[in-house]
C-alpha cells in the first residue's frame, strides 16, 4: 500500500502547515481553501522543516534563510532554495487526507 493516511482533512489550518513522516521522507502537508498539498519538508538549501516556516499567499518560506517555494507546485522561487521541491500526490478519503510515497 502506497497510501498513507497523515490527518483529518478537518484539522489541517491553512495558516499553519503539517509536518508528517512517512518511512524516511518528512513531508508538509498544507491546506489551501479547499485543496490539499503535500511537498517535501526538507530546505534543500540547509536542514530546516519548512512546515515551521512563515506560510503566506501560496508560499512557503524557510525559517533559516528565507528561502520561498510555491506551496501547489514545489516550485523555488528565490536562488537560495537552490531546487524545486518534490510533490507528493495526496487525496482525501472519507474525510482523511492520504499521501501516496513510493517506498
Amino acid at each position: 500500500m502506497n497510501w498513507h493516511t497523515v490527518a483529518a482533512a478537518a484539522d489541517l489550518d491553512p495558516d499553519f502547515p503539517k509536518g508528517v513522516e512517512i518511512g524516511a521522507h518528512k513531508i508538509g502537508i498544507y491546506k489551501q481553501g479547499d485543496v490539499v498539498h503535500a511537498l517535501e519538508d526538507v530546505c534543500p538549501h540547509a536542514f530546516a522543516l519548512l512546515t515551521q516556516g512563515f506560510c503566506d499567499e501560496g508560499k512557503i518560506e524557510c525559517p533559516l534563510h528565507a528561502a520561498q517555494f510555491e506551496i501547489a507546485t514545489g516550485k523555488c522561487l528565490t536562488e537560495i532554495g537552490q531546487r524545486d521541491l518534490k510533490v507528493f500526490p495526496v487525496r482525501v478519503v472519507n474525510g482523511n487526507v492520504q499521501v501516496h510515497v513510493d517506498q
